[in-house]
């Protein structure tokens, strides 16, 4: 990952909630020869081993679970909310003009080693812990156990688990760190007035940020 640094997230705790939110990566793995990737919801499960683990699982026919090496490390890749900048949001373009749009975004990179798990008693645990993370805030929570046995069982043999054994993790936060404050607060209010929810998610970063900043004395 190309990571300034500015933009440079250290807060692991920040990254991991990141993962939490998101939920779901790009999933990138190569045979030595050829890339695979796929989107698939991950689990971060930070007791696994020194650095924890992202848990998932993919199609039984999907050939990327068989055609890994496992001595290249894999990448799973989570992006949070992103938003293009205009320049006509910053204060300095009325006092010099040199400015050009970009994209502010924040995404959390995760490298490591990939291993296969196929046998139905730990594809049973992910299933579940999966399904309780994102039915945990629902009023009425679906559970496995809603499910029929043999339909779940059947779901079961038609799906491989992934381990990504975590070796390390980069954040990146662009979110207009390298602006004066005054163009920071112009981002702000731009994307406000957008007003869409990525929008609206990405203006209270940049807000945080730039508070962040603001109390260590920069900016």
């Amino acid at each position: 990952m190309y990571l300034p640094d500015a933009f440079a997230q250290r807060d692991r705790e920040a990254a991991a909630e990141l993962i939490r939110r998101v939920g779901i990566a790009e999933l990138v793995s190569s045979d030595g020869r050829a890339i695979s990737a796929s989107t698939i919801p991950m689990l971060l499960d930070e007791s696994a081993g020194p650095h924890g683990a992202l848990l998932g699982h993919v199609a039984r026919a999907n050939s990327q679970w068989s055609s890994f090496s496992p001595e290249i490390e894999a990448l799973a890749i989570f992006r949070g909310p992103d938003a293009y900048v205009s320049p006509s949001w910053y204060a300095t373009k009325a006092e010099h003009g040199r400015v050009v749009p970009t994209w502010d975004y924040a995404t959390v990179h995760v490298r490591g080693r990939l291993v296969v798990h196929d046998d139905e008693a730990w594809k049973r645990t992910l299933v579940t812990r999966l399904t309780q993370f994102h039915e945990a805030k629902r009023l009425q929570p679906w559970s496995v156990d809603d499910a029929p046995v043999e339909y779940v069982d059947a779901q079961l043999r038609a799906i491989v688990g992934l381990e990504l054994v975590i070796t390390k993790l980069e954040a990146k936060w662009k979110l207009s760190q390298n602006q004066p404050v005054r163009n920071r607060e112009g981002v702000v209010a731009g994307l406000e007035q957008g007003g869409t929810p990525r929008q609206l998610e990405v203006a209270e970063m940049v807000r945080a940020t730039a508070d962040q900043a603001g109390a260590n004395g920069l900016g």
